[in-house]
């Protein structure tokens, strides 16, 4: 029998390094899971700023109840020390929940069932590569838009119109 050498292993090579997340959830929310999950389609993979600007545009219930869940990780992850700038929403899902069971009349002695669903939300932030830097261009561009005054803004549509037009000639 041959002896094998032992090799003296670090800690950092034993384990794994374990990539920081952090995590948020939100049950028995009285909205359907369908009509939560068009709404977060829409943040999937995003920075935590890009999402927080999209959230508000989308005038929806499901994006007020989004919103919540998505401050809630964000604070999550200020207590474990993560950077926020680098932050983006590594899974995000809308689960469905218990049904309450409710019943309809209808003529002639029938009745129908209605399901009024329940979801649970769970998100999950980590940290990317690079601060989202793209993402703050972004909300300075929109707060220099709202600065705008609004002959300044029918001026800037006119213009886009008549790039257009010439465009087409």
């Amino acid at each position: 029998m041959k002896k094998e050498k032992s090799k003296l292993v670090t800690e950092s090579e034993a384990r794994p390094a374990v990539e920081l997340c952090a995590r948020s959830v939100a049950k028995y929310l009285r909205i359907s899971p369908r009509k939560l999950r068009g709404v977060i389609n829409t943040v999937r993979r995003a920075t935590v700023q890009k999402a927080f600007l999209t959230l508000t545009v989308i005038k929806q219930k499901g994006a007020r109840i989004t919103e919540k869940v998505l401050k809630s990780a964000a604070a999550n992850a200020k207590v474990l020390g993560m950077d926020e700038n680098r932050l983006y929403i590594a899974d995000i899902r809308a689960d469905g929940g218990p049904s309450m069971k409710r019943v309809m009349q209808r003529s002639m002695g029938r009745a129908d069932k209605i399901l009024k669903r329940m979801s649970h939300l769970s998100i999950i932030l980590k940290e990317g590569k690079k601060p989202a830097g793209a993402s703050n261009q972004t909300a300075e561009l929109l707060k220099k838009e709202e600065g705008l005054s609004k002959a300044a803004k029918l001026k800037v549509s006119a213009k886009k119109t008549d790039r257009a037009a010439a465009a087409k000639v």
